[in-house]
């Protein structure tokens, strides 16, 4: 029995106790135990890299406008009859890069980046974080989501720093072709946001840097969601953290963790990130009572609102457990898997909120 088929077992057992939520968040918990446990033990080697996306072909968007694709997803309280396919009526898009899903033990090619063919890979990616945090801006906003050829995980664990360097790199590159193919043939002038998450965010605050901020570009940015990883306003030249729920122009971040627990890697980074309360949208550091909690999406897209509880900690954000039924099972003290699951509802109505402000104050 392998460990994804142990937790499945495990799953069955605690169907009959625990809530939708509960389900959810540990099929993903199991599975990334399951997975990340490998590091590459061979350098980087560009002739063993995946063939580069053309982002001109549709299979190499996770989300796109053209395509119906998971990004479409709305918890069904939410539902606006068909609107989310006619995205030409919503007047901003966002741009979002997804985390890291390439985990697993790696076959002969012994590739740092993830290819893009790789069905498998592909299947995760769509229902994970399209499903589960690109669908946080829809209904908002027009939604892009390119595939890319993702570095491994082994790129944030592996002592072989030049390799990692290389496969960040050409992911980089993806993101980056991406965004231009994006701006040539589907922006039009539009307003937009960028967005990610753990990795994403690595290339989306790359991408801000390099090729937005001090640019005319820097204008249409109404705000970067920069999730899962520990950032400050060292990484930017102009763009400052945004402290107010309609501030634009700045970003957002933060990273999740339950009370009590601190993370002893990366130490220094978390303590200097800079981040707000996904419930407020501010830097007060004193509780936020669950009563303030918009909602969290767990499994089949249901809602479940009022159940977190947050407060800004040195640089991170802690959680209470959340108030759902089993919780006295939950464990996690790493919740940076649910980032975006958690504050779900929250962030969909702050980037209603940002978007709406943007447009008056360019009327």
């Amino acid at each position: 029995m392998n460990q994804v088929q142990y937790y499945q077992k495990i799953i069955i057992r605690l169907k009959k106790y625990s809530s939708p939520v509960l389900l959810l968040l540990f099929v993903w918990v199991g599975v990334a135990k399951a997975q990340t446990r490998f590091v590459i033990p061979d350098v980087f080697e560009a002739r063993q890299t995946p063939k580069p996306p053309i982002y001109s072909d549709l299979k190499n968007w996770a989300a796109h406008p053209t395509i119906k694709d998971l990004s479409d997803s709305v918890p069904k309280k939410l539902r606006k009859n068909d609107l989310i396919f006619d995205q030409k009526i919503y007047k901003a898009d966002v741009f979002f890069i997804y985390p890291t899903i390439y985990t697993q033990e790696i076959g002969p090619e012994k590739a740092w980046n993830a290819a893009l063919d790789d069905a498998a890979l592909n299947e995760k990616i769509d229902f994970g974080t399209i499903l589960n945090q690109v669908t946080a801006f829809n209904q908002v906003c027009t939604v892009y989501a390119p595939r890319y050829r993702q570095a491994h995980y082994s790129s944030f664990i592996s002592k072989d720093k030049i390799s990692s360097k290389k496969a960040l790199d050409l992911a980089y590159e993806d993101v980056k072709a991406a965004f231009k193919y994006y701006l040539e043939n589907d922006n039009n002038g539009r307003p937009f946001f960028i967005a990610g998450h753990s990795q994403g965010t690595i290339h989306a605050a790359r991408l801000i840097r390099e090729f937005i901020e001090g640019t005319p570009l820097q204008d249409k940015m109404i705000e970067a969601y920069l999730v899962g990883m520990p950032l400050n306003d060292t990484n930017f030249k102009s763009i400052k953290l945004s402290t107010t729920p309609d501030a634009t122009g700045g970003y957002v971040s933060w990273n999740t963790f339950a009370e009590g627990y601190y993370p002893t890697y990366d130490t220094e980074g978390y303590k200097n990130a800079a981040i707000v309360n996904p419930i407020t949208w501010t830097t007060d550091t004193d509780w936020v009572d669950k009563k303030l909690h918009k909602g969290l999406l767990g499994k089949n897209l249901k809602l479940d609102p009022q159940t977190v509880s947050a407060k800004i900690q040195d640089g991170v954000i802690w959680i209470k457990k959340p108030d759902v039924r089993g919780k006295a099972f939950l464990k996690i003290k790493v919740w940076h898997f649910a980032d975006y699951n958690l504050f779900w509802l929250d962030i969909r109505e702050n980037v209603a909120l940002r978007l709406n402000t943007y447009l008056k104050n360019k009327q």
